[in-house]
């Protein structure tokens, strides 16, 4: 397995990989966003504007690569007001389902803290879904929760849904 930050080009390149592994988390519960029905052609204009914002400087997005199939993903939004150049957004931790279990969330959370840090971010925050599977992982992570925000977003098939708020320093 590979772990790599891709640029705006290698991100095109990925798309129908980032599609179907997104679709895949989607159609397995995960709150990211998007609503049921969600098949993989639905979300390439959504990976069109990340590649574009990676283009921009604004995103960094890894991924997880097993026999050179793109099947995990992680981005951090790096903050732009004036006033938080030391900040990042963590997004889209995913994993496809057949790749769990492998320890890819733990290696692509370190890939993207690092690359993160490198571009001068000292701290991240991210909000997950509450009582998901996620929320369950960020702390072993070394993610500290804040709290909870309650119908904050709705899942895939509908039904509000709190999410959960965490931070972690990074140097």
């Amino acid at each position: 397995m590979t772990i790599r930050i891709l640029n705006a080009g290698e991100t095109r390149a990925a798309i129908t990989d980032l599609s179907e592994t997104l679709s895949d988390c989607v159609n397995g519960g995960a709150s990211l966003g998007f609503m049921l029905p969600f098949e993989p052609e639905d979300a390439v204009g959504y990976w069109q504007e990340i590649a574009d914002a990676v283009e921009k400087g604004g995103i960094i997005l890894a991924v997880a690569e097993v026999e050179g199939k793109v099947v995990g993903t992680v981005q951090v939004g790096l903050a732009s007001k004036p006033n938080q150049p030391h900040r990042g957004d963590l997004m889209k931790l995913l994993v496809h389902r057949s790749a769990r279990g492998l320890g890819l969330s733990r290696r692509l959370m370190e890939a993207v803290e690092a690359e993160a840090a490198r571009r001068g971010r000292t701290l991240l925050v991210l909000d997950t879904a509450t009582g998901s599977d996620a929320e369950k992982i960020y702390p072993r992570f070394g993610w500290e929760r804040v709290g909870v925000i309650p119908d904050y977003a709705l899942w895939p098939e509908g039904g509000f849904c709190a999410t959960t708020l965490f931070y972690k320093r990074v140097a």
